[in-house]
């Protein structure tokens, strides 16, 4: 039996743009102009035991988010369920195309709605978990070419200030910003998300406005209250070097210094905890990535290696703040591996514990089934099962598992 630290927080994640339904920003626009091509990459992109599991992905409609979970309508019936399941937190992102619709113009109605969702948690014992920023962004803000401007500094500081001030009397924890890598990377080195930019310098530039983002939040959310609690989330990967061997070594640490490190290195000065998000192993052999053994998949074809959310753990101890593990999930329409994917995670995160490393929660990624972004439906990451029909709530049977280890904060390792 492994107990964990008094008051560790147990919940999962979500984020606006992936459940609320109904959204209008830069990502529902390119979703519309892209479905049918992306259904038609789907052919080539995927596995054919992934095409005949889910054959959704070969339809245009799958790539558009619409009414997604209607979260926005149904929050009171879903916090219901996160109560139900034990948990004692929840991670959520405000739509900033919502409370910002048009430049400097701020809808009281929209944050208002935000306040009453927050309070919902509350009134459930729910400790809210919120994110400013997790990738959309409004559409005039795209004509102003999004983070690519330096101007994008002062207009999140602005939305941060609102925000903050708007919400301070019932948010404790804050996240600027989701997967800063993962969002420029994707949008501007591969080409693959909204603007579809594929350049080095756009790249870069993107980077480097997204830490001084951070950095401009963060005191302007000190400035309105210094008790606040702000982190961002960032996705670290466990490279791994091949028997160490030296060149795989020194890909590894390239790849830790990059990935990894630069951007908590530029921040982490402004940083009062960090958020891990965690779901990849890479390991590196004959100076090759993803030279991965992939004993076991998820429904994307991820591998599952609980081990790396340790070994990243370790490597975040430099910078001595408290870890939040703000996402870690999979994949898994047929609930046949999440149970043990959340226990054998939670092992790893309990040994890290012991050996000096803060960690005071785990979100699970996510509460509900969702859009996976540019993969659209098919991939069901969710604690519960929503029809994509009636949008009934199920519970799946994985959910109450992990529910006892919230109820009990402790996790029970039943040896073979």
């Amino acid at each position: 039996m492994l107990k964990f630290p008094k008051d560790f927080f147990w919940g999962a994640a979500t984020s606006s743009h992936q459940i609320e339904g109904g959204n209008n920003n830069d990502w529902s626009v390119w979703e519309k102009a892209n479905a049918e091509r992306l259904a038609k990459e789907a052919k080539n992109k995927w596995q054919d035991w992934q095409k005949g599991k889910f054959p959704e992905m070969l339809n245009s409609e799958n790539y558009i988010s619409g009414r997604v979970c209607d979260h926005y309508n149904r929050f009171q019936e879903d916090f219901d369920i996160a109560k139900s399941l034990g948990h004692n937190t929840h991670r959520f992102s405000l739509e900033w195309s919502r409370i910002e619709p048009e430049e400097g113009k701020f809808d009281e109605k929209e944050i208002e709605h935000y306040r009453q969702i927050i309070r919902a948690l509350r009134e459930r014992n729910i400790e809210p978990f919120v994110t400013l920023w997790h990738w959309p962004f409004p559409l005039w803000l795209a004509k102003k070419d999004g983070f690519k401007s330096k101007k994008i500094i002062k207009y999140f500081s602005r939305y941060a200030e609102k925000v903050g001030s708007a919400l301070k009397d019932d948010v404790k924890f804050w996240l600027t910003i989701n997967e800063p890598m993962v969002y420029s990377g994707n949008s501007f080195f591969k080409g693959v998300w909204p603007p579809g930019e594929k350049n080095l310098f756009s790249y870069l530039k993107v980077l480097m406005n997204l830490i001084w983002v951070h950095r401009r939040a963060y005191r302007t959310l000190k400035k309105i209250n210094p008790d606040f609690q702000i982190g961002l989330a960032k996705n670290n990967i466990y490279f791994e070097a091949y028997k160490n061997r030296p060149l795989n070594y020194f890909l590894k640490k390239c790849a830790d210094f990059w990935w990894n490190f630069l951007f908590l290195n530029k921040t982490w000065l402004y940083l009062d905890f960090i958020g891990l998000n965690y779901y990849f192993h890479n390991r590196i052999r004959n100076l090759k990535f993803n030279q991965n053994e992939n004993k076991e998949l998820t429904d994307l074809g991820w591998e599952i290696y609980p081990e790396g959310i340790y070994h990243v753990l370790k490597d975040l101890k430099r910078y001595k703040r408290p870890v939040y593990i703000t996402e870690n999930g999979l994949a898994d329409a047929e609930d046949s591996r999440r149970e043990k994917f959340i226990k054998e995670h939670l092992a790893w995160i309990h040994k890290a514990i012991g050996e000096g490393i803060d960690v005071r929660g785990y979100f699970y990624w996510s509460l509900l089934d969702n859009f996976e972004w540019d993969k659209g439906f098919w991939p069901k990451f969710g604690l519960v099962e929503v029809d994509a029909k009636t949008l009934e709530r199920k519970i799946r049977p994985s959910a109450y598992e992990y529910a006892k280890i919230c109820k009990s904060n402790e996790l029970v390792i039943i040896s073979n």
